[in-house]
């Protein structure tokens, strides 16, 4: 049986455990203990009588207050779609030079415009739109059919290689896969199409020399000047950046393996309001780029 002391220091009676030397006191609970014990219950009790509390078998006690999360939440939300109906009705109803110039809309533009890019756009063009292996950079100024939002809306609509029937339709040849160009010949249109964005230090013997393979091979869908040909979904190679990239290894994947992008219609998949949106987004995205 344990031996039970009085600790000289406290007054209190001991509960006979020791461990190295260390005796147990039997002291009470402190007050505040019991006063936080105290208030919890009471606050249950009065939480129970105020709100809703107790399944039941086909239904629940609802409280005094009648509060109800689920009629909250649904006003919360009615709310949030009249807010977004006014809004997107602005969008919709006003050109697209008008909405860019309304920071107002366009604070909205990118936030809604973010989550259409992320569920429907990035999984291909990448988070921040500059593309993905295989997939075409956004934010250049180089495009397809153009950088209008126009144009591309349009290019959303009906999709690239796609089965709606009004799709956009292209294919850059595999010059060097098919035959159709040597590889010193691609070499020298590689170093050709490099100087036309401006780049320096290029060998200018092949510079020259590709200057004719450009115009026998190229020219007929590029332009003359490299300036491309929205009509045929040629893009113009005299920006600084391109859709697929700038590099040489790049252009040369381009040049002998050739480009045929495929790229959905989303006419069925989103309403003519969210493909605007995205539009809208894609558009000051570039911008900020």
């Amino acid at each position: 049986m344990a031996q039970l002391e009085r600790d000289p220091h406290t007054g209190y009676l001991t509960t006979g455990h020791e461990w190295n030397g260390i005796k147990e006191l039997n002291s009470p609970v402190p007050w505040p203990a019991w006063a936080f014990i105290a208030v919890t219950h009471i606050f249950a009790v009065v939480y129970w009588i105020l709100m809703p509390t107790w399944p039941l078998v086909t239904t629940y006690t609802k409280g005094l207050l009648r509060h109800d999360d689920r009629v909250e939440l649904q006003a919360t939300l009615k709310d949030a779609e009249a807010e977004r109906a006014r809004w997107t009705a602005k969008v919709a109803g006003q050109p697209y030079e008008a909405v860019l110039a309304d920071p107002a809309l366009m604070a909205r533009v990118r936030e809604t415009g973010k989550t259409l890019f992320t569920d429907n756009c990035a999984a291909c063009h990448g988070m921040d739109a500059r593309g993905t292996p295989r997939f075409p950079d956004l934010t250049t100024p180089s495009w397809l059919w153009g950088g209008t939002p126009e144009a591309i809306a349009e290019t959303i609509r009906v999709g690239i290689n796609s089965a709606h029937p009004d799709s956009r339709t292209s294919q850059m040849p595999a010059f060097g896969n098919d035959g159709v160009l040597q590889r010193a010949a691609i070499d020298n249109v590689i170093a050709y199409v490099r100087s036309l964005s401006g780049e320096k230090d290029l060998p200018p013997e092949a510079v020259k020399a590709g200057e004719k393979v450009f115009a026998d091979t190229c020219a007929a869908c590029h332009g003359p000047a490299g300036k491309g040909n929205p009509e045929l979904g040629a893009p113009d190679l005299t920006g600084p950046r391109w859709i697929y990239g700038h590099a040489p290894e790049t252009l040369y994947e381009t040049l002998w393996g050739g480009r045929r992008g495929f790229m959905p219609s989303w006419e069925a998949r989103l309403p003519e309001t969210d493909r605007k949106i995205l539009t809208l987004y894609v558009v000051d995205l570039r911008g900020k780029k």
